[in-house]
């Protein structure tokens, strides 16, 4: 059974950086799409970035491109996000996903993601 844990989230103030983490169990990084999706109150989840399985590229939505970057550690087993420039905006709870569609509509991929971790929440507040 697939397991996704989040870490690193927490209360930081606009312009800070900050760097989460999604521990995969059961599997390795290299048979699913992983990415990081978020969802703000009252909105509905959207996708943020993913590693695409089939050719290892990275995707990016808008909101967050130049600015937040995905990353992994297979000997880890162990994905990342970087949120580097935080707006207020970006208050969330971010959840790390796999197996879905990765590519450029990362976006609006939510709805197809089929395994879900836990959550993390992360505030940009000053």
């Amino acid at each position: 059974q697939v397991q996704l844990v989040e870490s690193g989230g927490g209360l930081v103030e606009p312009g800070d950086s900050l760097r989460l983490s999604c521990a995969v169990h059961g599997t390795t990084l290299a048979y699913y799409a992983l990415g990081w999706f978020r969802q703000a109150p009252g909105k509905e989840r959207e996708g943020v970035s993913c590693l695409a399985s089939y050719d290892s590229n990275q995707y990016y939505g808008e909101p967050v491109r130049d600015r937040f970057t995905i990353s992994k550690d297979n000997t880890k087993n162990t994905i990342y996000l970087q949120m580097n420039s935080l707006k207020p905006e970006d208050t969330a709870v971010y959840y790390c996903g796999a197996d879905f569609f990765c590519g450029p509509d990362i976006f609006r991929a939510s709805a197809n993601v089929e395994i879900w971790g836990q959550g993390t929440l992360v505030t940009v507040s000053s």
